[in-house]
């Protein structure tokens, strides 16, 4: 489907994923070559483990607190609250009560 086909809608992040006992669920809301679009909830004591990534992203809290390491710092971020984290840095995201998180990938050099 081309992107003249899409239709424009109104929606809730809050409400396009909900928790899972014991996981991480996830729900792309855009997926293109240039970057990618993700909301996710984590339920309790979930986390992604330590990573890089080879683009910047963008990490807004949607709902409730989350946890973000980077580089060996630690941000409690609580929503709304959001953080840039840069390419090729090591990074990692817990969940020490339940919340819903947005990432925006950008693939640009």
């Amino acid at each position: 489907m081309s992107d003249k086909n899409l239709v424009s809608k109104i929606f809730k992040y809050d409400e396009l994923v909900d928790y899972q006992s014991g996981s991480i669920v996830s729900r792309t809301i855009i997926s293109k070559e240039v970057g990618t679009v993700t909301l996710f909830a984590f339920d309790k004591d979930q986390k992604l483990s330590t990573h890089t990534a080879p683009y910047q992203a963008l990490l807004q809290v949607i709902e409730g607190i989350g946890r973000i390491i980077i580089d060996g710092k630690e941000y409690i971020l609580e929503a709304p609250a959001a953080i840039i984290m840069p390419a090729n840095v090591p990074h990692s995201v817990h969940a020490d009560k339940k919340f819903k998180m947005l990432l925006t990938m950008i693939k640009a050099k």
